[in-house]
């Protein structure tokens, strides 16, 4: 299933600046996997002051974009639910995100018990992970 940016904004609360995926390449609804895309560009705000002459992309931004592609996989619809961060770890940074890259980010859900959700995620540029993590979250009422 391929989602454009309108669909993702129906399923997950977030808006610009703050929506950072573009796409969403693959979703797998019976194996909980989802496949998306952000392409990074010169004109993010971030790279303003991340910095000067040496633009990155900042990692909690990339870990950030790993989990809205998980809140696209879980969530039916952005309506009085809200996908909150209970925990993040195992996180490493293999590789800067400059702009021009493209993103991929790949999500599987490791467990889900009514509204929590574990999961691991990778963000790649190249077919090289360049971002890794574990995370927990909880899907709450507004």
């Amino acid at each position: 299933m391929v989602l454009d940016v309108l669909e993702i904004m129906k399923r997950i609360p977030h808006r610009y600046p703050f929506l950072l995926v573009d796409r969403i390449l693959e979703m797998d609804t019976e194996n909980l996997t989802i496949k998306g895309l952000k392409n990074v560009t010169a004109n993010e705000e971030f790279f303003q002051g991340h910095f000067p002459g040496h633009p990155i992309m900042p990692g909690v931004l990339i870990v950030e974009g790993i989990a809205q592609c998980l809140g696209v996989l879980v969530m039916d619809d952005a309506g009085e639910k809200v996908p909150y961060f209970a925990a993040i770890e195992n996180v490493k940074f293999k590789a800067p995100v400059r702009p021009g890259d493209q993103l991929i980010y790949e999500v599987k859900v490791d467990k889900i018990r009514r509204n929590i959700v574990k999961a691991t995620g990778v963000a790649k540029v190249d077919d090289k992970i360049v971002t890794e993590v574990a995370f927990t979250f909880t899907i709450m009422d507004k």
